[in-house]
């Protein structure tokens, strides 16, 4: 059999958020595209907006909605919004995270939840995230058999996913996962099967300095960028 993907299955990291105190939002509500987000967004919309996507599927967050849109647009597609890409749950959702980990090693009251990394026991299990995640994408693949599809979802849900499709530990550093903002994280199937992974930035020029080594991305974009 020809191992030329008949189906592609492209998992989108949003763009830039609005978050000039560095908050872990996780699925918190209001957190918005900045002004550099929405033109990350629309670089997608024209990276890859003549590709053969017959179907978009999105977490409800707003962020990923925004970006969702001028790919939307540029394709004639409708959103179909899908809870089962939303970000994941983590116990340490709403605090600042300016000071990356030191933000919880200054909170004893945190430690409890810092017991097995492997889990994660401050956050929603690994294989819960790639349960849902691949369900989500089998479902993707299905409607567009023979095409292409867009997942636009949250740095740890594709990250999960790929070290998942990888056969790769789920237990890693998250300064060290390639899933840079605006991201494509691109599964390749011929049939049902997935036979190759690949990874693109179609905005990574776009990126700032500051947020391409950091985990969480936190974004810092000055007040008249708000959207």
């Amino acid at each position: 059999m020809s191992q030329t993907p008949d189906t592609i299955v492209h998992l989108l990291r949003h763009g830039e958020v609005y978050n000039p105190d560095g908050i872990l939002y996780g699925r918190r509500d209001g957190f918005h595209l900045s002004a550099l987000g929405n033109t990350m967004a629309q670089r997608i919309a024209d990276s890859i907006g003549d590709r053969d996507i017959v179907h978009l599927r999105v977490s409800p967050l707003e962020r990923a909605q925004e970006t969702a849109r001028p790919l939307a647009a540029a394709r004639g597609l409708e959103i179909v919004t899908d809870d089962r890409v939303i970000e994941s749950e983590n116990k340490f959702e709403g605090l600042n995270f300016a000071d990356g980990a030191k933000t919880i090693l200054k909170r004893p009251r945190l430690w409890r939840y810092l017991y097995n990394p492997f889990t994660p026991s401050w956050g929603e299990p690994h294989q819960q995230i790639v349960a849902r995640m691949m369900a989500a994408v089998e479902d993707a693949r299905a409607a567009a058999v023979g095409h292409e599809a867009v997942i636009v979802s949250h740095q740890l849900p594709i990250w999960t996913t790929r070290l998942h499709v990888e056969k790769r530990r789920q237990l890693h550093d998250p300064r060290n996962r390639q899933c840079t903002l605006c991201s494509l994280t691109s599964l390749h199937f011929v049939g049902d099967r997935i036979t190759q992974v690949s990874y693109s930035e179609p905005a990574g020029d776009l990126i700032p300095v500051k947020d391409k080594s950091a985990p969480f991305s936190a974004g810092g974009a000055p007040e008249e960028q708000r959207p």
